[in-house]
């Protein structure tokens, strides 16, 4: 949907150069129509995609590292520091 609203836009855009060059309102309102358009597709697409994105995570409550555990392996948890980056550090 989002390559559609691009699309429309560039219509749009070319129908109000044409519009500039000619001097013709038809062409202008013709880009009105079209831009109004591609708002409302991407209206709907923002609002499909946030309809879409806590049903996909609403099913799995794992721990993460939101609270300082870090996934190891198999599935196994770790706990972790604030502090800790992960990496085996060496002083020298």
């Amino acid at each position: 949907m989002l390559v559609m609203t691009l699309v429309l836009a560039a219509v749009g855009f070319t129908l109000l150069v044409i519009a500039l060059m000619t001097g013709s309102v038809v062409w202008a309102w013709g880009c009105i129509a079209i831009c109004v358009a591609g708002a409302v597709l991407l209206l709907v697409s923002a609002l499909a995609s946030r309809r879409a994105a806590p049903s996909a995570d609403s099913g799995s409550a794992a721990p993460g590292p939101e609270n300082g555990n870090r996934a190891v392996g198999n599935g196994r948890q770790i706990d972790s520091d604030r502090g800790d980056s992960g990496r085996n550090s060496t002083q020298g």
